[in-house]
């Protein structure tokens, strides 16, 4: 199933549209750009992992490019961008990466 993620805007109380996103992972050392999309009407990327990308153990990033989301609502963001670097262990199927977004602050947790 691979990896998805969702941003919530919790101090508006609504989804975070059109924020981009990229997936990347650490191959020896270095981070290897795996996609980019942008969030839906409903804050989320469902198929942020590509199809033809194997889910696989590991070391990946998940970079929001909050300040986009900033300007579209005149907000004055904190945080222009946000890394959420994660671990796949062996085995698993999914991660969901969900973002809780203010202005001033964020915070995350594994999904389901």
């Amino acid at each position: 199933m691979g990896i998805s993620t969702h941003i919530l805007d919790t101090a508006l109380g609504r989804p975070a549209t059109g924020v981009p996103v990229t997936l990347a992972r650490m191959t020896n050392g270095q981070w290897s750009s795996l996609n980019e999309a942008i969030t839906d009407s409903d804050g989320r990327c469902k198929h942020l992992l590509p199809a033809t990308e194997a889910l696989q153990q590991g070391t990946y990033r998940v970079h929001f490019e909050t300040i986009a989301y900033y300007n579209q609502h005149q907000l004055r963001g904190l945080y222009p961008y946000i890394e959420i670097v994660f671990t796949v262990a062996e085995g698993e199927q999914h991660y969901h990466i969900p973002l809780l977004l203010t202005a001033n602050g964020y915070t995350t947790y594994r999904g389901s």
